[in-house]
């Protein structure tokens, strides 16, 4: 079991799908040597140095948090289905109306399109809002995405920006 990493008066809630097979066996969030989460959050300013998976934790002092839409673990995402996104999604509105972070980052468009019934998602901020948080779509930092690091650097990075603009 993976458990969320949540807490009232977080920055943003990073919303990963689902865990792989590596996170199920550690029991710590994008526990895949091959995931760039922990590289790229630090890269792009949200921590101040590189954390472990084991170390998901620490991310609550610089007041970020991880969940995911289906805690059913797969080796790839493309392994979820509809059913379970969607149902992923209702849960996950449940979660952020709880917690209201400033923001929540969904890893992934087409599972934001599929959990939340949406067409046509841009990377970036959505139009819609859960309360007053506002809604990513970041590009997943799976080692199977073809993104390279300084891309999902930058994508990564706006937003931080944009909640240091926020005042968050």
């Amino acid at each position: 079991m993976i458990n969320d990493i949540l807490a009232p008066g977080l920055r943003v809630v990073f919303c990963g799908i689902n865990p792989g097979k590596s996170s199920a066996h550690t029991g710590f969030h994008f526990a895949h040597p091959g995931n760039r989460f922990w590289k790229v959050i630090h890269q792009a300013g949200f921590t101040d140095k590189l954390l472990k998976p084991e170390e998901e934790q620490h991310l609550l002092d610089t007041r970020c948090g991880i969940t995911m839409l289906v805690e059913r673990p797969t080796v790839q995402a493309n392994e979820v289905n509809l059913h379970e996104l969607r149902s992923g999604g209702r849960e996950l509105v449940k979660k952020i109306e709880d917690y209201q972070p400033a923001a929540l980052a969904i890893l992934g468009k087409q599972a934001y399109e599929q959990a939340f019934s949406q067409r046509g998602a841009q990377w970036g901020k959505q139009r819609i809002t859960i309360g007053m948080t506002q809604v990513w779509v970041l590009p997943n930092p799976s080692g199977l995405n073809r993104a390279t690091l300084d891309k999902l650097v930058e994508a990564y990075r706006e937003l931080d920006e944009a909640l240091v603009v926020r005042g968050r």
